[in-house]
Formats: structure tokens, C-alpha cells, sequence
């Protein structure tokens, strides 16, 4: 099933992993993280299946429609595509998940799409997109 956004406006993809089982590589400004970076202040851990890349998809969809401000753009089977907005100047960060069957591990891209520093946003998203995935029954602060 592919799912999209109806308010989707066609730009918003232009630039954007436009292939569905790579992540682009974060640029050298500090306001990315990946789990595919090889830099110590980018990296982060890849996210483990629950069971299968359906059951797993399906848990990271649900955390992130829990998300203030999140706008999942594209939702096919090995890909996500999730659009944040910071909420005072309405900044875009893209976040993009791609599924690794032969390792079962969700693999991601969180970067800010314009500007230089996020004072730790990015990271501190995927920190809590991976708490929540990982723990999907703790309460929300």
C-alpha cells in the first residue's frame, strides 16, 4: 500500500532520495545525522526489525504519526519519507527511512534542509523516534 499526503506539493521531493534504498549522505554541516555515516558526530545506530519489515514499518509509522508537526510524505513498503517543521519559523528536516532485509535493520537520514546548525535537533529527534520505536508502550512526557 503507498501512502502519501494530499497537500503534498511536488518540490518538497525534489533532491530528496530519489533512490528509494540508499540514504543520501549528510552534508558536512553539523545539522544531520545517519546511521550510514562514518563521522563520530553523525552517526547513530540503525533501528532492529520487530519480527518482519511489515511489522516493523507499521511501528514506525504509528510512532511517527504520534509526532507534533510531522508530515509523512511517502510510505512505500522499504522506504519512509517524513517531513518535521520546526514551530516558529516553520524550518523543514527531512527524516528518511530505508529497510535493510538482509540485516533486518531500519536504516535513516534525519537532516535539516536548510541552514548550517539545529542545536541538536536531528539528533535529538532520533533519539526519540528510536526510544519510541523501541519502547512503543512508554508513556509520553
Amino acid at each position: 500500500m503507498l501512502w502519501t499526503t494530499a497537500g503534498c506539493i511536488a518540490h518538497a521531493q525534489e533532491g530528496h532520495e530519489a533512490n528509494y534504498n540508499t540514504l543520501t549522505a549528510c552534508p558536512d554541516s553539523p545539522n544531520c545525522v545517519s546511521t550510514k555515516s562514518t563521522d563520530p558526530d553523525r552517526a547513530m545506530s540503525p533501528l532492529p526489525y520487530v519480527e518482519t519489515r511489515e511489522k516493523s514499518r507499521e511501528r514506525l509509522i504509528l510512532v511517527l504519526r504520534s509526532m507534533k508537526r510531522c508530515n509523512i510524505v511517502t510510505a512505500k513498503p522499504a522506504y519512509v519519507h517524513a517531513e518535521f517543521r520546526s514551530a516558529l519559523f516553520g524550518f523543514v528536516d527531512d527524516v528518511t527511512f530505508v529497510f535493510d532485509d538482509d540485516q533486518h535493520l531500519i536504516h535513516f537520514r534525519s537532516g535539516s534542509r536548510t541552514g548550517y546548525y539545529d542545536f541538536g535537533t536531528n539528533r535529538n529527534r532520533m533519539k526519540e523516534i528510536s526510544e519510541r520505536y523501541m519502547n512503543p508502550t512508554r508513556k509520553k512526557e
